[in-house]
């Protein structure tokens, strides 16, 4: 599983121009989901995530977390996060989750995330969406279940 964690001062996603989910301040989430993913692989991730500390407190060090700045989530499901490009010059996405797994992980995420963040927005999965966001610093972190082992 991989989490492209993007500090924002806002982010929105619409699909087709509907708009599906907004926040202030917070983290843009792109989440891609593996073959081998499970719930624990998830858990994993949502604890590391949500136990950074990336955010800069009154001196201007990153030390506050999500909950300390009060932030939100928005969470997009992502399966090219997955793509593989060592061979040619067209991805393959033969290692990302088969779609029916993808999506109920990332509903999980979703479900686990609002018990911990009062303010958790999503994308539409598999849908074609419209994602826009101020990252702030730029601060953008990859969170990858290989790497946590």
């Amino acid at each position: 599983m991989r989490f492209v964690i993007q500090v924002v001062s806002e982010g929105k996603v619409t699909v087709e121009e509907r708009l599906c989910g907004q926040i202030g301040k917070g983290y843009v989430v792109l989440i891609g989901v593996g073959q081998d993913d499970t719930k624990e692989t998830a858990d994993k991730l949502i604890r590391k995530m949500l136990g950074l500390r990336i955010f800069p407190d009154a001196n201007g060090k990153t030390n506050l977390s999500l909950k300390d700045v009060e932030g939100g989530l928005l969470l997009i499901s992502q399966f090219t996060l997955y793509a593989d490009c060592r061979h040619g010059n067209r991805p393959s996405f033969i290692n990302a989750g088969a779609p029916d797994t993808a999506r109920e992980l990332y509903e999980y995420i979703i479900a686990r995330c609002r018990e911990e963040v009062s303010v958790v927005e999503q994308g539409e999965f598999g849908e074609h969406m419209r994602v826009s966001l101020v990252n702030e610093g730029p601060f953008t972190i990859l969170l990858d279940s290989e790497q946590l082992k």
